[in-house]
C-alpha cells in the first residue's frame, strides 16, 4: 500500500510536470502570434513585385523555432537531453557537495 509521502512526492512530481507543459504550450503559442505579426508587418511592407520569400523575412522564424524545438524536447523527451533522473542526481551531488563545503 502507498504512503501519504509516496503519493505527496507523486503530486508534487505532477504539478511539476505540468508547469512544464503548461510554460512550453505558453512558449509555442507566443512563438506563433509574434511570426504572425511579423508576416503581417513583412507583408504590407513589400514592394511592388517583391517576393516575400526572401532569407530576411525567415531569421525569427528559423532560430526562436530551433528554440521552441529544444524546449520542446525537454519538456516531452527530458531522458532524451539530460537522461533519466538527471534532476534527482544533480540534487544529491549539489547537497553532498555543500556538505562537505560547510561541515
Amino acid at each position: 500500500m502507498e504512503s501519504n509521502f509516496d503519493k505527496q512526492k507523486r503530486l508534487e512530481r505532477a504539478k511539476k510536470r505540468v508547469k512544464k507543459i503548461k510554460g512550453f504550450y505558453s512558449h509555442a503559442l507566443v512563438y506563433v502570434v509574434i511570426n504572425l505579426m511579423i508576416v503581417i508587418i513583412n507583408v504590407q511592407n513589400l514592394g511592388p513585385g517583391e517576393s516575400y520569400f526572401q532569407y530576411e523575412n525567415f531569421f525569427t522564424l528559423f532560430f526562436w523555432g530551433i528554440g521552441l524545438a529544444v524546449h520542446g524536447l525537454s519538456v516531452f523527451l527530458p531522458n532524451f537531453i539530460l537522461g533519466k533522473n538527471w534532476e534527482e542526481r544533480k540534487i544529491k551531488a549539489i547537497m553532498e557537495r555543500d556538505k562537505k563545503h560547510w561541515s
